[in-house]
C-alpha cells in the first residue's frame, strides 16, 4: 500500500485515516521510509532528490501516535489530522533543527514554534522534517543550500526551483503529501511550476510571519504546497488568521474556504485579464503556448478572457532586488557568531569574530545580496536607489489596483522557461534574477496568487500558470483553481 499512499493527495490520505482504513503511524512510516531511503543515497548519486536537510524520525512517529489517539477518540482536529508533511527549513519549530540551509545557523534549535507551526500542530499535522531550500531563501534553484543541491523529481538533471525547492521536490517525489514554503519573489510559485504541483502565495498579512526567519520583511509570506488546490485550500485555512505577535498580521479570522473546497465558485461569472506584455519577448514558446491553452480552458468553462496591458512590469525586477536586498542586509545583520549558530574559531578579537564568522558562515549569493542591500541604503545612494524603488513600487501597486477594478483575476505565466539544468544558471546571477520577471510584482503589491500546472514543455517538463487576485481574494482564487482542476485534472 506504500506506493499507493504516496500517490494520493493529502486530503485523500486524511480521509483514509479518519475512516480507520489506515492509521497515521502507518502512513507516517511509509513517507519516512521513502524520505530516509533518498537521504541515505550518496550525494554523487544523480537519483538523489535531497529534498530534506533534516528528518526527525523519532519525533514524527511520536506525533503520529499522539494524533492517532485523538482520531480514535473521535476528536480529529482537522481534515489533515495525522497526515505527514514537510516544513521549510526557515520556519522555526521548537527544539528542532532550523538552519535556513545555512552554515551560519548550523545546529540551531529554536526555543519556540513559529505561529504557522503551532497552527499546523494544533490541526494534527505530522512534521517529517525540514525541507531543503536556497540559503536564507536567496535563490531560484535550491543550488545555494549549504546541504547540497536539490534535484527535480521529474528530471533529476534539472533544478526543482527555489527557494522552496525542497518542499516542491518532496511533494512531487511522493516524499510528503504537502509542505510549507515561503514566497518573497516567487519562491513558492516557481518551484511549483518546475515540479508540476500546486501552491499558494497568500495575501501579505493573512498568514503570520512570526517564527519565519526573515529575508525581506515587507515581501515574505508563508504558504502551502501540495498536489491539488483543495489540499492547499485546507492547509491555508489552517495557517491563516490573526496573530498578535506579528505586527503585519491583519486578519480577523482564518480564510473560509468551504465554498472553494465544494467547487461552488461559478467561473462563468468571472472576468480574467491576460497581460499582453507578459507574452512578449523572453517567454519560451512552449511555456506561452501552455498558458494560453489554459486560458482557453477557462473560456470553455464560461469565463471571459481579455488581453490588456500591465505597464511598468519591466521595472519589477530591479525594484524587487533593491527592496529585498535592502531589507535582507538589515535582517541578516543579527547573525554575528555571538548569539546563536556558527562561530568561527579563526578570530582573535570581537571585530574579527564578526568579520570571519560572517565570511565563513554565509554563502556567495547571500553575501552578494547583503552587499547590494548595504550599498543602496548607504549615504549618497539611499535617495537614488532605495527611495526611488519605493516610489516605483507604489506605481506598480496602482497599476495592479487598476487592473483589479476591471478583472476578477489575472492569468499569467510563472516562469519564462521550464526547469533549467543544474549548474546552467548558477554562475549567471542576472539570468537567475530575470527569471522572476512574472512573480516579483505580486510580492511588491502584496497580492495573493495560486500556482497550478497547465501542461508540459521542452523535454516533457511541467509548465505552471498563476492566478493573481486582489488582496484577500485567496478563497476565490482557490475556488477557480479547484474548478479548473476538477474539470481538467491536477496536472493539466
Amino acid at each position: 500500500m506504500g506506493d499507493d499512499l504516496r500517490g494520493l493527495s493529502a486530503l485523500d490520505i486524511g480521509n483514509l485515516i479518519r475512516d480507520r482504513k489506515v492509521s497515521s503511524p502507518e502512513v507516517t512510516r511509509v513517507f519516512l521510509d521513502a524520505a530516509l531511503v533518498d537521504a541515505s543515497k550518496d550525494p554523487a548519486d544523480d537519483t538523489k532528490i535531497n529534498a530534506f536537510v533534516n528528518i526527525d524520525e523519532e519525533d514524527a512517529m511520536w506525533r503520529a501516535e499522539e494524533v492517532q489517539r485523538l482520531i480514535e477518540a473521535g476528536d480529529a482536529p482537522s481534515p489533515l489530522a495525522g497526515v505527514p508533511m514537510a516544513m521549510k527549513d526557515l520556519i522555526c519549530t521548537k527544539g528542532g533543527l532550523t538552519t535556513a540551509a545555512s552554515k551560519i545557523l548550523g545546529g540551531f534549535r529554536p526555543p519556540y514554534d513559529a505561529t504557522v507551526a503551532e497552527k499546523l500542530h494544533a490541526a494534527g499535522a505530522v512534521v517529517l522534517g525540514k525541507a531543503n531550500m536556497d540559503e536564507f531563501a536567496m535563490g531560484s534553484s535550491t543550488e545555494t543550500s549549504y546541504y547540497g543541491v536539490c534535484r527535480n523529481p521529474v528530471d533529476t538533471s534539472r533544478v526543482p526551483g527555489g527557494s522552496s525547492g525542497g518542499s516542491a521536490a518532496a511533494v512531487a517525489a511522493g516524499l510528503a503529501p504537502y509542505a510549507t514554503g515561503s514566497d518573497t519573489g516567487g519562491s513558492i510559485r516557481q518551484p511549483c511550476s518546475f515540479c508540476g504541483i500546486t501552491g499558494v502565495k497568500p495575501t501579505y498579512g493573512s498568514v503570520s510571519r512570526y517564527g519565519l526567519m526573515a529575508f525581506a520583511s515587507s515581501l515574505d509570506q508563508i504558504g502551502p504546497m501540495a498536489r491539488t488546490a483543495r489540499d492547499c485550500a485546507v492547509a491555508l485555512s489552517i495557517m491563516s488568521g490573526p496573530d498578535g505577535r506579528d505586527s503585519t498580521s491583519v486578519m480577523d479570522a482564518p480564510f473560509d474556504v468551504c465554498k472553494a473546497i465544494r467547487g461552488k465558485y461559478d467561473i462563468s461569472k468571472m472576468k480574467i485579464g491576460l497581460p499582453r506584455n507578459y507574452f512578449a519577448e523572453g517567454l519560451a514558446d512552449d511555456v506561452g503556448a501552455a498558458v494560453l491553452d489554459a486560458a482557453g480552458r477557462f473560456e470553455a468553462l464560461g469565463a471571459v478572457v481579455e488581453e490588456f496591458d500591465l505597464p511598468l512590469i519591466e521595472y519589477a525586477v530591479p525594484v524587487y532586488l533593491i527592496v529585498a536586498c535592502a531589507e535582507a542586509s538589515s535582517n541578516l545583520s543579527r547573525y554575528d557568531g555571538v548569539k546563536y549558530g556558527y562561530r568561527s574559531p579563526n578570530a582573535s578579537d570581537i571585530r574579527g569574530e564578526y568579520y570571519v564568522t560572517r565570511s565563513e558562515g554565509f554563502g556567495t549569493e547571500v553575501k552578494r545580496r547583503i552587499m547590494l542591500g548595504s550599498f543602496v541604503l548607504s549615504s549618497g545612494h539611499f535617495d537614488a536607489y532605495y527611495k526611488k524603488a519605493l516610489r516605483v513600487r507604489s506605481l506598480i501597486k496602482a497599476e495592479f489596483d487598476k487592473a483589479f477594478g476591471k478583472y476578477d483575476f489575472i492569468l499569467s505565466p510563472i516562469c519564462p522557461t521550464v526547469a533549467f539544468r543544474i549548474g546552467e544558471q548558477i554562475g549567471d546571477p542576472l539570468a537567475m534574477y530575470l527569471g522572476d520577471i512574472y512573480t516579483v510584482s505580486v510580492n511588491l503589491v502584496g497580492a495573493p496568487a495560486v500556482a497550478l500546472p497547465c501542461g508540459t514543455g521542452e523535454g516533457g517538463m511541467p509548465v505552471g500558470m498563476q492566478l493573481i487576485g486582489p488582496g484577500f481574494s485567496d478563497p476565490m482564487l482557490l475556488g477557480a483553481a479547484i474548478r479548473y482542476q476538477d474539470e481538467y485534472g491536477a496536472g493539466a
